[in-house]
């Protein structure tokens, strides 16, 4: 799964690479999390960068808790959390990295999920995954707008920690976005059993816009990728610095 990713652009850099507007209250991000208001370039607005909350609430959904963070690419045309998003609300996700945890089979206090929640984590070892010249690139996304009734209000997401900042109370709509991951290369496979998809550049514009892009989820090339240990600060969600992308001394 992806569940926290690098995005360290400036913003001149950023407008450059996607050929869209950003506005001044842009960024960098050295662990984006869940919970959070990122960086996104919606199918409706592919001129421009949008700050969508990461985990998706379906539009029909009840209330705005439970975001869902990632979707599995083989079946997102079916899901009914995502099957209406597939269909007209796609996005790139612009990223230059993302973190994965391995066991390492010592002993430590263990946050749940995939090991990426706040905490000490001793057990689990975090990976950043990059491209080997740190080029940035799009993540396949998609996004929804939910939309309170008179019975519920606004109350963000707090998932694996990450509803550190951003989410105050609103009774407006909420406009979301999930990550898609597909099965591992080569390389994150000796990660974890999921990746993100990450989309090759010429094809970024037609994850937008095509009728049915699914061809296009499918692993990055492992030659491509490389892979390296960082430190636990970066389990916490609060820390957002350069020095989480620095490698882990030996």
């Amino acid at each position: 799964m992806c569940g926290r990713y690098t995005l360290t652009l400036e913003r001149d850099d950023l407008e450059d690479r996607f050929g869209v507007t950003v506005d001044g209250s842009y960024t960098p991000r050295y662990n984006a999390a869940p919970g959070q208001k990122l960086p996104v370039i919606t199918s409706d607005a592919p001129e421009e960068i949008r700050r969508l909350e990461w985990g998706l609430v379906p539009s029909w959904a009840d209330d705005d808790t439970g975001g869902l963070i990632n979707a599995r690419a083989e079946t997102i045309d079916e899901k009914p959390s995502f099957r209406a998003a597939y269909e007209q609300r796609r996005c790139l996700v612009p990223a230059d990295g993302f973190y994965e945890w391995v066991e390492t089979g010592s002993d430590g206090d263990e946050s749940s999920g995939d090991g990426s929640g706040s905490g000490s984590n001793g057990g689990k070892q975090p990976y950043r995954v990059a491209l080997e010249d740190d080029r940035p690139f799009a993540m396949a996304g998609l996004w929804e707008r939910w939309e309170p009734n008179e019975e519920t209000t606004q109350s963000g997401l707090d998932a694996f920690g990450g509803g550190v900042e951003e989410n105050t109370a609103d009774d407006g709509p909420l406009e979301t976005f999930t990550i898609i991951t597909t099965e591992p290369n080569n390389l994150i496979a000796d990660l974890h059993h999921r990746m993100a998809v990450i989309l090759e550049p010429g094809s970024e514009g037609k994850w937008l816009t095509a009728d049915d892009p699914k061809r296009l989820l499918k692993p990055y090339a492992a030659d491509e990728m490389r892979a390296y240990p960082v430190s636990q600060a970066v389990n916490n969600p609060a820390n957002n610095d350069p020095a989480l992308l620095e490698p882990l001394e030996s």
